[in-house]
C-alpha cells in the first residue's frame, strides 16, 4: 500500500489503559467519592468496572444509587475528583504510544478516540501528554447511550473518521471493550496493560505494548 495516499483503514483507541495508564488516579477518585459521601466500595469494584460507563457503575456495582438525577451527579463529581488527581500528580502516555501514533501519522492512518471516559478528562490528558494533534477526533461517554459492551462507541467513532467499521482497528485493554469491537464488526488489538497476553484470547492480536506493532500485520487484514 502507499502510505502517501493513505491507508484504507482506520484506528480506534480505547483511552485509560491504552493511551494512558490512568487506572490509580481513577482509583483514587472513586476512593475520594465514597468517604466524601460516606457510601462503601466492595472489595474488587475498580476492576469489575473496567470499561463501565459510571452509569452502570453506580447503580449496578456500587449499589450507591438508583435515582437518575443522583447518579449523574455523582459521575460528575467523581470525574472532577479525577480531573483534581491528574492536575496534581500529571500523567504520562504509555510506552510505545506515541511511537506508534506516529507510524500511524506517517502512513496516513486515521485515528479517533472512542472511550467510555468523560470527554473533558480525555481534553485534560491530551493537553498535558501532547498528543493532541494524532486524533481526529473522539467519541466519549456522553455520545452514546448504550456503553460498552454494546458497539455504540466504536460505530460512532469510524463514523467520526469516514471508514466502514469492517475496516477499523480498535486498539483495546479490556475485555468488556473487546467484545464492545467484536459487536461492531471491527479488528482487535489487546494491550496486556490491565490483564495478562494470556487473558486477552478473544482479540485478533496481543502485544504488551503498542511499539511493537507493525504496519504490515494489520495491513494484510485488509486485503482484499
Amino acid at each position: 500500500m502507499n502510505s502517501a495516499a493513505g491507508r484504507r483503514w482506520g484506528a480506534i483507541f480505547d483511552w485509560d489503559g491504552v493511551v494512558i495508564d490512568s487506572s490509580a488516579q481513577h482509583e483514587e477518585s472513586w476512593e475520594r467519592l465514597a468517604r466524601e459521601i460516606s457510601k462503601p466500595l466492595p472489595e474488587g469494584h475498580f476492576k469489575l468496572g473496567f470499561g463501565r460507563k459510571n452509569e452502570f457503575i453506580i447503580p449496578e456495582q456500587l449499589k450507591w444509587s438508583s435515582n437518575p438525577g443522583e447518579i449523574h451527579r455523582l459521575s460528575l463529581r467523581k470525574e472532577a475528583l479525577y480531573r483534581e488527581i491528574v492536575k496534581e500528580r500529571g500523567l504520562s502516555p504509555l510506552p510505545g504510544v506515541a511511537a506508534w501514533l506516529r507510524t500511524l501519522n506517517g502512513a496516513g492512518v486515521p485515528c479517533a478516540i472512542g472511550s467510555s471516559t468523560h470527554r473533558l478528562n480525555i481534553e485534560t490528558a491530551l493537553e498535558i501528554i501532547h498528543l493532541k494533534q494524532y486524533f481526529a477526533d473522539i467519541v466519549s461517554a456522553e455520545d452514546v447511550v448504550h456503553g460498552k459492551p454494546a458497539p455504540d462507541i466504536f460505530l460512532k467513532a469510524a463514523e467520526k473518521i469516514g471508514r466502514d467499521p469492517r475496516m477499523c482497528v480498535v486498539f483495546e485493554d479490556a475485555h468488556v471493550g473487546i467484545e464492545a469491537a467484536r459487536n461492531a464488526g471491527m479488528k482487535v488489538v489487546a494491550v496486556a496493560t490491565t490483564n495478562p497476553l494470556g487473558d486477552l484470547g478473544a482479540a485478533d492480536m496481543a502485544v504488551e505494548r503498542l511499539d511493537r506493532l507493525h504496519l504490515d500485520d494489520i495491513d494484510r487484514w485488509f486485503e482484499r
